[in-house]
């Protein structure tokens, strides 16, 4: 009878260290967000542009200052596109934000992510 409650404690366990490793600075909800649901977060309306593939960008400008959003289908499209970024971003799991450091600051506090690239 103690393999049940023991089972059951490893998969508690389990889900809780799961979810505490996956990243400090996201907030919950922002994966698989599209362009008008995190401008909308912002307080913005985004300026579409057509891109190729599967990403997605709108050009936005706030009291907080201008920025691009862009989206991604994939991690690996969303990790191509960052390595090769021109100056500062805030990324998420699927989408960056492209702007000036202390734009993004002020966004982070409503998007959540992590900037980039990191001030040592």
């Amino acid at each position: 009878m103690t393999t049940f409650p023991r089972l059951a404690s490893i998969v508690l366990l389990a889900g809780l260290v799961a979810a505490c490793s996956s990243g400090g600075g996201h907030l919950p909800g922002t994966a698989g967000l599209t362009v008008e649901q995190l401008s909308a977060r912002v307080g913005c309306a985004p300026r579409l542009q057509a891109e190729p593939g599967d990403v997605r960008t709108g050009h936005c400008r706030t009291p907080d200052g201008a920025f691009s959003i862009r989206t991604f289908a994939s991690r690996t499209g969303r990790d191509a596109w960052m390595a090769a970024a021109p100056g500062p971003h805030l990324a998420g799991d699927l989408w960056t934000v492209l702007s000036r450091r202390d734009v993004l600051g002020l966004l982070q506090e409503r998007l959540g992510g992590d900037l980039y690239p990191h001030e040592g």
